[in-house]
């Protein structure tokens, strides 16, 4: 039987432990607020513009197999995290027993297709609890949240990026924010929902006085 870190840095897992590493690296920047963590949402109903890429069929794709109502980043990482444990199990257990006569690169590349085929069932389930923590606010007439206050989840909120919490209807709803730089807003500040942008389906905000 192979090690597991020998079978964790061999092909195919290798693949697998440099897009864990990627993944890793990006939701540490997300906990410090460096960047919006479902920045890479996708949404069926969307029609690319002139230069732009079509991610509508991706979307669709994601959906029909289940792993809609969350953001894209936490899907992504789910299926780099649940490949990467599938391919290594099976580069220690099964790559080994592979004749002789079959190429290592053959017994590979299948093996990396059955550990993400594998995974995607996977993260559908493991997703579809998570739902009911991102309850979308465009259910909500993004109106009436104006004029509330919320809690400020990330680090710093500036014109760029921001995520915020709000009330509503005994949910707490997770939104995009933005507020014009300088400003006191920091994680865990209260502040006031000052408007809304259908553009770029993002609130603005201000410190709560």
């Amino acid at each position: 039987m192979v090690s597991f870190l020998d079978a964790a840095v061999a092909f195919p897992t290798a693949i697998f432990t440099t897009l864990l590493g990627v993944v890793a690296f990006y939701w540490v920047l997300a906990l410090v607020g460096v960047v919006d963590f479902d920045s890479g949402n996708l949404s069926i109903d969307t029609d690319a513009g002139p230069g732009e890429p079509d991610l509508s069929s991706l979307a669709g794709l994601l959906a029909a197999f289940g792993l809609h109502g969350v953001p894209f980043t936490i899907v992504a990482s789910l299926l780099v995290l649940l490949s990467w444990m599938l391919s290594c199990l099976g580069g220690m257990w099964l790559l080994s027993l592979l004749p002789g006569s079959i190429p290592v690169y053959v017994g590979g590349s299948l093996l990396a297709l059955a550990s993400v085929s594998l995974a995607v069932p996977m993260a559908a389930r493991l997703v579809k609890p998570l739902r009911r923590l991102f309850v979308t606010h465009a259910a909500i007439n993004n109106a009436s949240l104006v004029g509330q206050h919320c809690k400020v989840l990330t680090q710093t909120v500036d014109e760029k990026a921001g995520r915020a919490e709000v009330s509503q209807r005994g949910a707490n709803i997770n939104i995009r924010v933005w507020a014009s730089s300088p400003n006191p807003l920091k994680r865990g500040a209260s502040a006031r929902i000052v408007s809304y942008e259908d553009k770029t389906a993002r609130y603005r905000i201000e410190a709560s006085e």
